[in-house]
């Protein structure tokens, strides 16, 4: 019956025109009809009006009514769902880089209280443990903004030549390929059939077969009475233990060591490091390599970037004063403009020199993020430099066999299937 209502749902998205689509409900609706039938909101505002107290779910209807009422045409299979969290970005960037132009002190309390929202909202939906891609948005939406800037308002002063253009250029291409390809896939740790099904799992036979035969044979379970030796007993209690805190009940699947669970995407992940919110996608051992490769080119862009900035609009002064001091810059606006975002871009650029430095250092050490906050919590590794520096020794093989370890990642390795210990 599933089956056969999904293929009647697909035949449906197949039939809808560019503007059709079906809503939450599983009706056939239209864009342009988004705002009719609002019961809900209707029932929202009459209470409002009315003063009367609010229903509890009623703001939270609301917010599903109209996340799943805005939509953009497509082409193929009806019109497409827009995320909500994709437009403040879009919105609220270049709104505050063009205030922050018009005076320093704007400025400065622009580019103070920016970071502070985002880290706000960052602890806010980390919280509550939900994909969010305000951070995705922000991200690609901060690198486009900035390269446009610079080709209308850096490049047609004279003082950026076409090489240097171009090799600006290059670096966004490049960095946009790599986080391409960072996003493709972690490692997602795909469940066994024959481990969901195993004894190690639920210490039963597979459905669908007589668990008093094996092949002809019975299954005799092993029990105390019939071991020999009762450190036999001690190992196998051991293993259970070990198979029962590895078994992952929400992916169905036995975790090999150094896999984990996120609980934001949902899935197990190979040598899980972090969920990292500026790419929407977890960083495991598919992707970690690619990770590093994106930072380490977007930050060559950036502050390769801001330096043809900066003697752009400061010819006068030295690189590294003249972010502090920069006489005459808000004289102009298109000046003041660039001087801000070349702030913006040095703020983003500490933030990810900060988080590519923790990253080199975990390699070092054969340790990732994901372990380091469990053996600092637990207070079973050493830390140094302000916690900077973590050292589990569990994994660590030297500097270099670390880095060679970590290099010779395979994109994909299938875990081993857990042993049966009957």
């Amino acid at each position: 019956m599933k089956r056969q209502a999904k293929k009647v749902q697909e035949e449906e998205a197949a039939a809808l025109c560019c503007c059709e689509y079906m809503n939450r409900h599983g009706q056939r609706s239209h864009v342009a009809a988004c705002c009719c039938d609002c019961e809900d909101l209707d029932d929202a505002c009459d209470r409002f009006l009315k003063r009367e107290p609010q229903k509890p779910e009623s703001l939270s209807q609301v917010a599903a009514v109209v996340t799943d009422r805005i939509r953009v045409p497509w082409l193929w299979g009806g019109a497409r769902k827009v995320d909500l969290s994709i437009i403040p970005p879009l919105v609220l960037l270049p709104a505050l880089l063009h205030l922050a132009a018009f005076h320093f002190l704007i400025g400065m309390v622009v580019l103070t209280a920016l970071p502070g929202l985002v880290l706000w909202y960052y602890y806010f939906t980390h919280r509550k443990k939900g994909q969010t891609l305000f951070f995705l948005s922000l991200a690609l939406f901060s690198l486009a903004y900035m390269y446009y800037l610079f080709i209308t308002e850096v490049f047609p002063r004279g003082d950026v030549g076409l090489l240097q253009l171009a090799l600006v250029s290059v670096g966004v291409v490049l960095t946009l390929l790599a986080l391409f390809h960072t996003k493709r896939d972690p490692g997602i740790l795909r469940p066994n059939e024959e481990s969901i099904h195993s004894k190690v799992a639920y210490y039963s036979s597979p459905t669908g077969r007589n668990p008093s035969l094996n092949g002809g044979r019975q299954d005799v379970m092993m029990t105390v009475a019939n071991r020999a030796v009762a450190s036999e007993q001690q190992v196998e209690e051991e293993m259970k233990e070990s198979n029962r805190k590895n078994w992952c009940q929400a992916c169905r699947a036995v975790r090999p060591p150094r896999a984990g669970h996120c609980r934001i995407c949902g899935v197990c992940v190979l040598r899980l490091d972090h969920h990292c919110v500026w790419i929407n996608s977890c960083v495991g051992q598919a992707n970690h390599r690619s990770f590093l490769l994106t930072l380490v080119l977007f930050l060559l862009t950036s502050l390769y970037g801001i330096s043809l900035v900066l003697q752009s609009v400061c010819p006068q002064q030295n690189l590294l004063f003249a972010l502090l001091y920069c006489p005459g810059v808000y004289n102009q606006y298109s000046t003041a403009l660039c001087f801000t975002c070349a702030w913006y871009s040095s703020i983003v650029t500490g933030g990810l020199l900060h988080l590519l430095a923790i990253q080199l250092i975990n390699v070092s050490y054969n340790v990732t993020e994901r372990e380091a906050r469990l053996a600092l919590r637990e207070k079973t590794a050493r830390s140094a430099c302000w916690g900077l520096v973590v050292d589990t020794g569990v994994y660590s093989r030297g500097f270099c066999g670390n880095w060679s370890e970590f290099m010779s990642m395979g994109d994909k390795v299938i875990p081993p299937s857990p042993t049966d210990l009957v």
